[in-house]
């Protein structure tokens, strides 16, 4: 089986629509490890898409906080205004939708959907030593999260740590072959709000049979995606963010 492996699309449309015209045709099954709401403009239109298509979805903390599972004390005052708009413009199906959603881990086919970590779906892996502890905590030797918007992942192999590296500005795609007797984390980064300094959407790849990774970027429209935020009223920085990839 093939899997397009998404996370943290926040309400980009033009980002998603460009990860599935890079990705059509080499995925069966797509799953996704969160946030589909908060930041960006288009939170209907993403949602309305998630329903009809997604084949696994777990909730991020951005789906808690704008669908009113959780309130907003712990967002920075940027992170709350989007929020708020986002509340306010949701449709009835797509509000239900996000409250129904299943915290992480979420085991599917043989692999788990995590949004944070295994053990707080707000955690960050942000680093190898973050990873470390959290491993023996997985329930398959192969877990997708998101949160970070880093693409990217750790390998633990034969009692050894290691770090996958992200791919440099001018690579399109980085392939990974998975050892079966190895346990990863995989990161496939942001479709809606990269923040590795690379402004490209990002997302995977992965073949069950082959049991391969492969870590992908593709350009899209941030331009109209940054005036449609000016236009809602949502802070500037959400939009001049996206051209840096910060």
């Amino acid at each position: 089986m093939r899997y397009l492996v998404i996370s943290d699309l926040h309400s980009s449309w033009e980002a998603l629509e460009a990860v599935l015209d890079a990705a059509r045709g080499e995925y069966d099954r797509i799953v996704c490890c969160g946030d589909l709401a908060g930041y960006g403009p288009d939170p209907n239109r993403v949602i309305d898409w998630a329903r009809s298509n997604l084949y696994a979805v777990i909730r991020g903390n951005h789906d808690r906080v704008c669908s009113g599972v959780e309130g907003l004390e712990w967002f920075n005052e940027v992170a709350q205004a989007a929020s708020i708009w986002t509340m306010s413009r949701l449709s009835r199906e797509n509000w239900e939708y996000l409250r129904a959603l299943p915290s992480g881990p979420l085991t599917v086919d043989g692999f788990q959907l995590i949004h944070g970590s295994p053990l707080d779906e707000d955690e960050y892996l942000l680093s190898m030593t973050d990873a470390r502890n959290v491993f023996s905590y997985l329930q398959t030797n192969l877990a997708f999260f998101g949160h970070t918007h880093l693409q990217g992942g750790f390998e633990w192999r034969h009692g050894q740590y290691r770090t996958i590296w992200r791919m440099e500005l001018f690579q399109t795609e980085v392939r990974y072959r998975l050892d079966p007797d190895a346990a990863y984390l995989i990161n496939p980064g942001s479709v809606g709000q990269p923040r590795d300094g690379d402004r490209r959407a990002a997302f995977s790849l992965f073949d069950s049979e082959g049991y391969e990774i492969v870590h992908r970027r593709v350009e899209y429209d941030y331009e109209v995606t940054r005036r449609k935020i000016e236009a809602a009223g949502l802070p500037g920085v959400l939009g001049s963010r996206l051209v840096v990839g910060r």
